[in-house]
């Protein structure tokens, strides 16, 4: 699983409740996902364990990514678990979770993410996936005041 498995962190220097909170709400989540320069298109958001995200990540040049997150466990203020497909109810892209740990006033994020295939794995790191999600964690930053 190694081979499929990609990891992203970055500290945070926000309180864990205020990075928590801009990751479940359903308003601030779409505005701060995705690299820099991209932005979302919602149809459907439900943060709930159970829920789903329906949305369209919408690249500068103006290409359209459709992207559907199912919520396997939303655990407040710790860990989220999801499964990405391409668009809705598309093909697995990937198994994902997102864990948040707070430490001296800062919170640490790690998005980890199991990929179907290496192949897959190997494509996403090719095109610089792990730089990508890193500029998604300083958009979150921004947003909250923390960068």
């Amino acid at each position: 699983m190694e081979d499929r498995t990609m990891t992203i962190e970055r500290v945070i220097n926000a309180p864990l409740a205020v990075v928590w909170g801009a990751w479940i709400d359903p308003v601030s989540l779409p505005q701060w996902w995705g690299p820099d320069g991209f932005s979302c298109r919602t149809s459907r958001i439900d943060l709930r364990t159970g829920g789903e995200w329906v949305f369209d990540m919408i690249a500068p040049d103006g290409t359209v990514f459709p992207n559907h997150h199912l919520y396997q466990l939303i655990q407040p203020q710790s860990r989220i678990e999801y499964t990405l497909l391409w668009g809705e109810n598309g093909p697995k892209h990937a198994d994902a979770s997102v864990e948040l740990a707070e430490t001296a006033g800062q919170t640490k994020v790690t998005m980890r993410m199991v990929f179907v295939t290496t192949e897959e794995c190997a494509k996403a790191k090719g095109f610089g996936a792990e730089a990508l999600g890193l500029q998604t964690l300083g958009k979150l930053a921004r947003i909250i005041g923390a960068d």
